[in-house]
C-alpha cells in the first residue's frame, strides 16, 4: 500500500484524499486546524502549524511520498528531507523557484518564455522608475505569500504609489513590479508531467476573476485555434524550466491580438481545474495522485462543455449553513462540492459546483441561474 503524506488539509487536500483513497492508499495529512475539510477522510491528521519543521519531518518518517496543497511552505525543510531519501512531489527545487514569483518570473524570462516586464522593488524610486519606462498602470505584487488576490496593488498613476508601496508593508516583504497587460481573456492551463517526463495537457479554462478571486471557469476556452496551440505549447515549455512532477497550473493573459503571455505558475492541483472532476476522464486530482506514485497517467479528455463557478462566504460570520441547495440542485447536469469548512468569512472559498449542457452557452446560462439561487451564510448576521 502506498503511503502519502500531503501538507495542508484544505479543500485541495480534501480532494486529493478523496482520489488517494479511492486506490485504497494510507493517506497522512499535516494542518494546524484539527477539523479542517480533509480531517475525517485521512489515516493520520498531524495537527500542528505549517511552518513546524519537527512535524514535517514526521509525515515524512510516515510515509512514501509527501506532496502539498499550497505553495507557501518552509522549502528548506523540504530540501533537506530530499536530501535524506524522502521522495517528495512537485520536488523542492520546483517549489524553490516557484514559490518567489521574481525568481519565477526570472527562469521564465532565461527561457525566453513570454512573461510581462518586471523588475525588483527595493524603493518607491524603483517602482517610478518602472512607471517612466512602461507607463501606467502598473501592479505590485509581494514576491512571497500572495493568493487570491492577496499581496497585489494595482498602481493607476505616480500619485498611488506610496499608497500600494505602504499597503505591500514598504518593503518589509520583497516586492516587484510589473507592466499592466490589456488581456481580452484570462485562461489557465493545466498540465501533469510523470516521473518518467510524460506530460498531460487539459483542455484549456477561460476564467472570470472578481476582486481578484475565481469566480467561473468556462470549458473549453472560447478561442483560435493559433493560440490554443500558443498555449498548449507554453505550457509544456513552462512544465520543462520548473521540472514539474505533478499537478501544475499556468494562468496566462490572451491579448486581443492574439499574443499569449505567462501571469503566473501553481506547482499543485488549481481553483479553475475544479471543473475536471465531472468533465474529464482523469480529474487533476487523481492526475496528481498517479503521477507522484509513479502510475501511468489518465486520459484528459472533455466529456462536453462544462462550467465552474465558486461559492464564496457571504457578508455574515459564524458556522456555515447552505441556503437554496434545493433550488440549486433543479438545475440539470449541477454537481455541487461544499467543502465542510466550519466558519463562513466574507469571499472565502466555501465550495465549488459545476453544470454540464450540451452548448456551452446553456452551461453558462444554468451555471449563472444556480448562483443566484444558492448561498453560503453564516448564523452571526
Amino acid at each position: 500500500m502506498v503511503k502519502i503524506g500531503i501538507i495542508g488539509g484544505g479543500q485541495l487536500g480534501k480532494m486529493m484524499v478523496a482520489e488517494a483513497k479511492k486506490m485504497g492508499f494510507y493517506v497522512a495529512i499535516l494542518d494546524p486546524t484539527f477539523n479542517c475539510p480533509a480531517h475525517s477522510m485521512v489515516d493520520k491528521h498531524i495537527v500542528a502549524n505549517f511552518d513546524d519543521r519537527e512535524a514535517i519531518r514526521q509525515l515524512a518518517k510516515d510515509c512514501q511520498v509527501l506532496t502539498y496543497e499550497f505553495e507557501h511552505i518552509d522549502v528548506e525543510v523540504l530540501l533537506e528531507l530530499e536530501k535524506a531519501g524522502h521522495i517528495i512531489y512537485p520536488t523542492p527545487k520546483s517549489l524553490a523557484l516557484i514559490q518567489n514569483k521574481y525568481i519565477q518570473k526570472k527562469c521564465l524570462e532565461e527561457k525566453k518564455i513570454p512573461i510581462p516586464k518586471f523588475s525588483q522593488v527595493h524603493d518607491v524610486e524603483d517602482i517610478k522608475k518602472a512607471g517612466e519606462q512602461w507607463g501606467y498602470p502598473l501592479i505590485l505584487k509581494t514576491c512571497t505569500g500572495g493568493y487570491d488576490g492577496k499581496g497585489n496593488a494595482v498602481i493607476h498613476d505616480v500619485e498611488d504609489i506610496v499608497s500600494a508601496y505602504t499597503q505591500l508593508g514598504q518593503g518589509e516583504i520583497p516586492l516587484m513590479v510589473e507592466e499592466w497587460i490589456y488581456f481580452q481573456k484570462e485562461i489557465s492551463v493545466l498540465a501533469c508531467r510523470g516521473i518518467d517526463g510524460e506530460v498531460a495537457i487539459y483542455p484549456i479554462g477561460e476564467n472570470d476573476h472578481h476582486d481578484n478571486i475565481l469566480i467561473e471557469t468556462r470549458v473549453p476556452a472560447k478561442l483560435f485555434q493559433s493560440v490554443e496551440e500558443k498555449a498548449r505549447y507554453l505550457a509544456k515549455e513552462v512544465m520543462e524550466v520548473f521540472e514539474g512532477v505533478g499537478m501544475f497550473c499556468v494562468e496566462m493573459f490572451v491579448t486581443k491580438a492574439g499574443e499569449v503571455y505567462i501571469n503566473e505558475v501553481a506547482p499543485r492541483p488549481h481553483n479553475s481545474g475544479h471543473y475536471t472532476m465531472e468533465g474529464c476522464v482523469t480529474s487533476q486530482f487523481e492526475q496528481h495522485i498517479r503521477s507522484i506514485c509513479h502510475l501511468p497517467l489518465g486520459k484528459t479528455t472533455l466529456h462536453g462543455p462544462i462550467v465552474m463557478r465558486n461559492l464564496l462566504g457571504v457578508e455574515t460570520e459564524g458556522k456555515a449553513i447552505v441556503e437554496g441547495m434545493e433550488e440549486a440542485l433543479r438545475i440539470p447536469n449541477l454537481t455541487l462540492h461544499i467543502y465542510g469548512k466550519e466558519n463562513v468569512n466574507l469571499q472565502r472559498k466555501m465550495g465549488h459546483f459545476t453544470v454540464q449542457a450540451p452548448t456551452l452557452e446553456e452551461a453558462v446560462k444554468r451555471a449563472r441561474e444556480a448562483s443566484q439561487r444558492i448561498k453560503i451564510v453564516g448564523d452571526r448576521k
